[in-house]
């Protein structure tokens, strides 16, 4: 379908395209096998200006909006959602810098994410805090003119490459969710230390750790905003940050589709190609049908949020919620198409599969989703009684 972009975000997304078939699909089997973290596409992308799309051009970014970010990080899911998710992963750590950083901050840490020399975490999830954020433990003390912070994030992306982290603490634990703030922590800060990298199922060129903070010392100018804010901080950076995953999602099904569709031309069973077969046309009609319902979904609600929106959590809800659960089932649904060659590593299908079920957990999963816009509709239609 012709989304009506602009000439400006058609190159863009040509251009990411282009990285993606020169640089990301030659080397993502060899990525997921190996566990390799992508920085030298990392550093292509960076030659390409594409590490600051939304960093705005003060800081020496392009200062894009969240369609544009949507459509790159799409373009990139469609060669690799691990090398996606590294990439999308340093601007939900950037992202309270941008909605609540002082100036100074902004002026320290941003322009090296926008030219692609350092990335950025988020450190929100603990072992008893994923969706219930509240439940954190991790605190931070006021000390004369430092805070100390102790504690340990779990299942931290981008954790001990990134060269900064935004890590959620407790200030004033009586006040529950309202006693969290938010903060810089430098990777070679002292007493900052990075677990192994885990083993995952999927996304595995994304590199994930836990963040143990013992005794870590940090300055006062690096708290975001004010003592107190940091739920804010987080359910707004969650709330930008959900439309990328569903693009990330769109990207990944998209090329599941492909990969499936050409299979189905090129296998002959019983004398023709088995895409002449009703019920492989069905599949690949059902898959197509919900991936473009599923793009014109993150692509109205990057709008919604451009056009300057102040309040967006429960489309940025949906935004996630059905494009990955799209995603999975588009996934499994390739894999069937294909048969046995769909389960064997010799083709990408089976990575895809394996890369879709992140999708539905990681950024709040898929029933907290549901929690986010139910809770919104019980609102909408209180106030229309």
């Amino acid at each position: 379908m012709d989304y009506l972009l602009t000439e400006e975000q058609r190159l863009l997304q040509e251009l990411a395209r282009q990285i993606t078939a020169e640089r990301i699909k030659p080397l993502r089997a060899q990525l997921d096998e190996e566990e390799t973290f992508p920085w030298e596409i990392i550093r292509d992308l960076a030659q390409a200006d594409l590490c600051g799309t939304i960093i705005p051009e003060a800081y020496g970014g392009l200062g894009m909006g969240a369609l544009e970010n949507c459509l790159v990080l799409e373009a990139l899911a469609e060669g690799c959602v691990g090398v996606a998710t590294t990439y999308a992963a340093s601007f939900l750590g950037a992202y309270p810098l941008l909605l609540y950083g002082s100036e100074e901050q902004k002026e320290k840490y941003l322009p090296p994410l926008a030219r692609g020399e350092a990335l950025a975490a988020f450190a929100l999830t603990e072992s008893q805090a994923g969706s219930d954020a509240g439940a954190i433990q991790t605190t931070a003390v006021k000390d004369g003119d430092s805070y100390l912070l102790n504690g340990t994030k779990q299942w931290i992306t981008n954790a001990g490459e990134a060269a900064f982290n935004t890590v959620i603490a407790m200030t004033d634990r009586s006040k529950g969710a309202r006693g969290a703030s938010a903060f810089l922590v430098e990777k070679n800060d002292p007493g900052v230390s990075f677990g192994k990298k885990e083993k995952k199922m999927g996304i595995r060129a994304s590199v994930t750790r836990e963040m143990a903070l013992a005794d870590c010392r940090i300055p006062k100018d690096r708290l975001i905003g004010r003592e107190g804010l940091g739920f804010i901080v987080t359910m707004r950076t969650l709330d930008l940050a959900r439309p990328g995953a569903g693009s990330l999602a769109v990207g990944l099904a998209q090329s599941a589709l492909d990969e499936a569709a050409a299979f189905a031309k090129e296998r002959q069973q019983f004398g023709q190609p088995i895409i002449a077969f009703q019920a492989v046309q069905h599949l690949l009609a059902d898959m197509a049908t919900k991936l473009e319902a599923a793009r014109a979904l993150v692509y109205a609600v990057a709008r919604y949020i451009d056009s300057g929106a102040k309040d967006y959590s429960k489309e940025a809800a949906m935004a996630k919620l059905f494009p990955t659960d799209m995603a999975m089932a588009v996934t499994v649904d390739a894999v069937q198409v294909m048969g046995g060659h769909g389960y064997m590593r010799e083709y990408p299908v089976e990575k895809m599969m394996r890369d879709a079920k992140i999708l539905q957990i990681y950024e709040g999963t898929n029933q907290i989703m549901r929690n986010i816009i139910g809770l919104a509709l019980n609102k909408e239609y209180g106030r229309k009684r």
